[in-house]
């Protein structure tokens, strides 16, 4: 067998049988890809023996291996566990306090597995408002891996071409914004676009469904963008009839520290609400929050039914998790601790060039690396290679961007103030390690 420089025995033995088993070309994470063993809290321990700072995973969102979230996992499933065809009360505690947490109309809910799921209803929910199926989202989206919303990704194209149904608008930049200016004229600007691409469907045939977007724009580099931004797109896409989807996978459930939901911090009143990842620590499970009025009509149209979805161990998990992000405050940990990380990523900027932009809201934030502040030129490459060393030091974030060269920084809700020093501590040292090259 034939050694790998950098990687121990045990992990070029995991990715043969991986490649072997699952298949090729199966992601992971990092030029040395990691072999966890363990999480606690904001840390994992890897094969290695070395404890890693957790600077990016949402998935378990208050906290690794969260002794209250174990244990409602394992007293339900000791008990029982069903599907929705029989009467049980977890799904309708969870979702009468889940959707609480709404403003009003969005006071009902659909349960699944995955976020994918859950975007793949919300696009019927359109079809069945509108009569219609033209959908809109950005160029630089993911709202996940079923073969209809794998139709809304320009950065993970389908083999077998789109349908002819989606269309996509430049995605938001708020370093480089759509005609030259921030603030509202972006606003403006991006509207216009979805404005034209309204126009468009409805020229095709296609006819004007929905447009589906994450509030934070995660995946296009979180830019930083006002209160009412998007103010001008409702506008117009209310006038054409159709639906706004806020996919909340990743900024929701306190994430930004300001609100409990991205489309509150943004200003913006969706017609539904899609959710994944973090919303049972680790547990799969995934939702779609909307009207009682929209429901029906969905409910209506479609016969809907998911074995796993809603069933009582995954609703005793999601109800754990959100009495943990309740009970110890974590949106108000995330907004301090937020602040504090983002402070400090600005004291790095004075003394590294490669700083172009900073930006971010409670623990979701990082900084936009570029080979020239003046040309904003993106530094790709150093970005990559930051990640790359940084995780060979013990810290694991990664990168993402309209430009992939914006670093995402993401951890679990209890991430502290002593976390952030190591975070930025590791960060100044890997900065001034690495040359910036292209």
């Amino acid at each position: 067998m034939s050694q790998n420089n950098h990687l121990p025995q045990s992990g070029e033995i995991l990715l043969q049988r991986r490649a072997r088993l699952l298949g090729p070309n199966v992601s992971t994470f990092y030029e040395e890809p990691l072999h966890l063993v363990r999480g606690e809290g904001v840390w994992v321990w890897g094969a290695d023996k070395r404890r890693y700072l957790d600077c990016y995973n949402n998935v378990p969102h208050v906290g690794h291996c969260h002794p209250r979230v174990v244990d409602a996992i394992c007293r339900q499933a000791a008990t029982l566990n069903t599907h929705t065809r029989y009467l049980h009360e977890g799904i309708l505690d969870y979702v009468e306090r889940l959707t609480a947490t709404f403003a009003d109309p969005l006071s009902t809910a659909i349960l699944t597995c995955t976020g994918s799921e859950a975007n793949d209803i919300a696009l019927r929910m359109g079809e069945a408002v509108t009569g219609k199926r033209g959908v809109i989202a950005t160029d630089h989206t993911y709202h996940g891996n079923t073969s209809a919303v794998s139709q809304l990704s320009r950065t993970n194209p389908p083999p077998g071409g789109y349908g002819g149904h989606v269309r996509h608008v430049p995605a938001p930049d708020s370093y480089r914004p759509l005609g030259g200016e921030a603030g509202m004229a972006h606003a403006h600007a991006f509207a216009g676009e979805v404005e034209r691409a309204i126009a468009d469907l409805e020229k095709s045939g296609q006819g004007f469904s929905a447009i589906i977007l994450c509030p934070y724009f995660a995946n296009e580099g979180f830019p930083d963008l006002p209160s009412g931004w998007l103010e001008p797109m409702a506008e117009i896409v209310r006038k054409a009839g159709g639906i706004i989807i806020a996919d909340e996978v990743q900024p929701g459930f306190g994430r930004t520290g300001t609100h409990m939901w991205g489309h509150q911090r943004i200003g913006l009143t969706p017609d539904v609400v899609t959710l994944g990842k973090p919303m049972a620590n680790g547990h799969p499970v995934g939702g779609v929050v909307t009207s009682s009025d929209l429901m029906a009509a969905f409910r209506k149209s479609f016969r809907y039914f998911n074995t796993f979805g809603g069933n009582p161990v995954s609703c005793a998990a999601a109800m754990a998790t959100l009495s943990v992000l309740q009970d110890e405050a974590l949106m108000d940990n995330a907004r301090s601790v937020g602040a504090y990380a983002r402070d400090g990523l600005s004291k790095l900027a004075q003394r590294n060039e490669c700083i172009g932009d900073i930006r971010g809201s409670g623990l979701f934030f990082g900084a936009e690396m570029v080979l020239d502040r003046n040309t904003k030129e993106p530094a790709t490459n150093f970005a990559n290679r930051v990640a790359n060393e940084m995780r060979q030091r013990g810290v694991l974030l990664n990168r993402l961007g309209i430009h992939y060269n914006t670093l995402k920084i993401r951890p679990p809700m209890p991430f502290s103030k002593d976390n952030a020093d190591l975070l930025l501590e590791t960060l100044d040292d890997v900065l001034t390690a690495i040359p910036v090259v292209s």
